[in-house]
C-alpha cells in the first residue's frame, strides 16, 4: 500500500513540475521533433529556452546578432513564439532584411515538407525559400551599435502603424 502511496505521489508532482522544466534538449532537436528544420535559429548564441504546455516559445539568446540565409536576418536577445508542429507564428524578436529595410518576421511555416519549401510571413510579403538552406544552424554575428539602433528604430515605426 505504502509503494502505491509513493508512486501516486510521485506522478503527481512530476505531472505538476513538468511543464515549468526547461528541457535539457537543444532548440534545434526541439525544432526538428516539432517537424522544422534545426537551422532556424543560429549557434553557439542560444543560452537557453522555455517551452509552455501551451506552445509559447521563448528563446534566450547570449547577444543580439545578425546571421545569414538568403538573406541577412536580425536575433533579437529573446525571440518568442507561438510553436506548432510544422510552424513557429506571432513571432517576436526576428527582423529579415528586405530591399535595405529590416522587416519583422512574423511567421514561419513548412506546410509540406515533401515541397522542399518554408514559407516566411513578413507581414508585406510571403517569402518562400528552400527548406535545405536551413538544415544547418548558421553563425550569428554581433553588428555593430549603429546597425542595431536602426533595426529598433525600424521596427519601433511598424510597431506604430
Amino acid at each position: 500500500m505504502a509503494n502505491i502511496n509513493f508512486t501516486y505521489y510521485s506522478l503527481l508532482l512530476h505531472l505538476f513540475f513538468l511543464p515549468f522544466i526547461t528541457s535539457s534538449a537543444s532548440i534545434h532537436d526541439l525544432l526538428i521533433s516539432q517537424g522544422l528544420p534545426a537551422g532556424l535559429f543560429p549557434k553557439d548564441v542560444v543560452k537557453s529556452y522555455k517551452v509552455d504546455d501551451y506552445g509559447h516559445l521563448e528563446v534566450y539568446l547570449d547577444k543580439p546578432c545578425v546571421a545569414k540565409f538568403e538573406t541577412r536576418v536580425f536575433f533579437d536577445t529573446v525571440v518568442r513564439a507561438n510553436l506548432t508542429y510544422g510552424g513557429l507564428t506571432n513571432m517576436q524578436g526576428l527582423s529579415q532584411e528586405e530591399l535595405f529595410l529590416w522587416l519583422p518576421v512574423k511567421d514561419i511555416i513548412v506546410y509540406d515538407p515533401s515541397s522542399g519549401l518554408i514559407l516566411f510571413d513578413i507581414g508585406l510579403a510571403h517569402k518562400q525559400m528552400s527548406l535545405s538552406q536551413f538544415e544547418d544552424p548558421p553563425a550569428c554575428n554581433p553588428q555593430g551599435e549603429l546597425e542595431e539602433k536602426n533595426i529598433r528604430r525600424v521596427q519601433g515605426a511598424q510597431a506604430q502603424r
